[in-house]
């Protein structure tokens, strides 16, 4: 397997993009790519079918994916400002289909037309996040196609309805969502969500939708009031600033919760006088939550224990390429330096040829289920 990346960080005239392509086939040393991936800026939005002929041509038949960003990023780079277009090729992954897909609304709710996932070979996604209810369809795989694993984003242009821009082969997309059937690839899904643990997980013993009542026998309010009291001063500022999450436990048998062991979900409304709080999914008496809270340091923890973790299992010769897919509320609105997830990465795992984009949502395993996450950094590491 070899992978090559180039980036042009300018608003591409056609010799530009030329090169860019040139460059990531001459990384290959002479072998044929199996697939694309093409992540530009908003800045190129209203030139996307003439990037995509100018790529084409270069590349010629390749299954290809991508999309029209908010940013770039390209090796340990995050290019957050400015024109940049990343070319991300690979050879050597087996059997690759690309795929398009739409949301068709019906009288009994919906479907997912333009492709069938029958079986447990990991899938790239890239959705819009106005047209493509990217939620439901890893829903319909994690109870009705199990094994089958995605990564990937909503890929949200410059954050308006209609300003989508989705690549697949030969064609631009303005909806929908598009994808890549990886059988056979040597692939790691990697998902760092960024937050820690505080204080004791809690059976939830009163719910009803996503609005739960009693936590242990008590209204989740008392509990979270008696927890800032515990907290150190430092905790106490970051959840008065918003940093308040809760982590659903993926395995309810597990005997000690740590994380990583959870689903985070952000607390989304609290009622002081009935004690109840309202989380960002659906909660289910039974379940096991505790309330986690998300700040730089602990994003810079997670993701860096994920990928230590990783490149303990890669050993030599380590990692081939990785695509990555970090929130757009991560970067410098969350970080004090500039490309943190980037650079991490390149280092943990090596320099190798990486692209990816700043996401409206990340998708990714945890626990062997499929979600779409937020405030995530996930990744698609081959080997």
């Amino acid at each position: 397997m070899k992978a090559s990346a180039a980036l042009i960080a300018d608003s591409a005239p056609e010799e530009g993009l030329a090169r860019v392509v040139q460059e990531a086939i001459e990384g290959l040393a002479g072998e044929e790519p199996s697939l694309a991936a093409i992540f530009a800026s908003s800045h190129y939005a209203q030139s996307c079918e003439e990037v995509l002929a100018a790529v084409r041509s270069g590349l010629g038949p390749v299954p290809l994916i991508g999309a029209v960003a908010e940013s770039v990023i390209s090796g340990p780079r995050e290019i957050e400002d400015g024109p940049a277009l990343v070319a991300w090729v690979i050879s050597g992954v087996g059997d690759v289909e690309t795929f398009a897909m739409q949301y068709l609304a019906t009288p009994s709710g919906g479907l997912f037309a333009g492709n069938r996932f029958e079986d447990s070979a990991p899938y790239l996604l890239v959705c819009d996040p106005f047209t493509f209810p990217a939620a439901q369809l890893l829903d319909h795989l994690n109870k009705n196609v199990p094994g089958a694993l995605a990564i990937g984003g909503m890929a949200a242009g410059s954050g308006r309805p209609g300003t989508t821009r989705l690549f697949y082969d030969d064609q631009v997309l303005v909806n929908g969502a598009v994808g890549a059937r990886l059988e056979g690839a040597r692939v790691d899904l990697l998902v760092s969500q960024g937050c820690r643990p505080i204080g004791s997980p809690y059976t939830v013993t009163r719910a009803e939708g996503n609005v739960v009542h009693e936590l242990g026998g008590r209204p989740p309010f008392q509990r979270l009031q008696d927890l800032v009291s515990s907290l150190p001063e430092p905790d106490r500022l970051l959840l008065a600033d918003g940093g308040l999450q809760v982590g659903i436990a993926i395995d309810e048998y597990r005997q000690e919760q740590r994380r990583g062991d959870f689903l985070v979900r952000a607390v989304v409304g609290a009622d002081a006088e009935s004690g109840a709080i309202a989380v960002g999914s659906e909660i289910e008496v039974g379940q096991t939550l505790q309330f986690h809270v998300r700040d730089a340091a602990s994003a810079d923890e997670d993701l860096r224990e994920a990928l230590e973790r990783e490149a303990a299992l890669l050993g030599q010769p380590g990692a081939s390429a990785a695509l990555l897919f970090t929130c757009n509320g991560r970067g410098t609105r969350l970080f004090s330096e500039a490309d943190h997830d980037a650079k991490l990465l390149a280092k943990l795992l090596g320099e190798i040829p990486v692209a990816g984009f700043f996401c409206a949502g990340e998708i990714g395993p945890v626990g062997g289920k499929n979600f779409l996450h937020g405030f995530t950094a996930s990744a698609a590491i081959f080997r």
